[in-house]
């Protein structure tokens, strides 16, 4: 049965995540994230965070980030070097699938992201030499 999600009401059960990095636990990271919705082959993600992700990559599709509110910086790696992109509230941004990514967010970010599953992670410097 198709159902409505109302994205404030969602918002307003999580826990913002201050000063994300690599160091974050898992479960902050779930007390600050709701999956709305499972899609096609990952899910629908909302969430709101300070700081830094981890990289993360897609190996089975394209991710798109849509900026609900704050700002952020968004680094996309690829073979001849690293592009970042400054995202606002409005602003949305596809990643190419198999990129290595991640966020940091100075004053705070509010994401829903549609992402394809499985994730991998990286606290490399540079995932793209493991």
């Amino acid at each position: 049965m198709p159902k409505a999600i109302d994205i404030e009401t969602v918002l307003k059960g999580l826990t913002p995540l201050e000063g994300r990095s690599e160091h974050t636990l898992e479960e902050d990271v779930a007390a600050a994230f709701a999956t709305l919705a499972n899609y096609d082959r990952g899910g629908l993600f909302l969430g709101s965070f300070t700081g830094e992700s981890e990289w993360e990559r897609h190996t089975v599709g394209d991710e798109l980030v849509h900026v609900l509110s704050g700002h952020t910086f968004l680094t996309i790696l690829s073979d001849s070097g690293e592009d970042m992109l400054e995202l606002s509230a409005g602003m949305l941004m596809v990643v190419p699938q198999s990129r290595w990514h991640r966020f940091n967010s100075k004053n705070g970010v509010t994401l829903l992201t549609m992402t394809p599953q499985p994730t991998d992670h990286s606290k490399a410097d540079d995932p793209r030499k493991d």
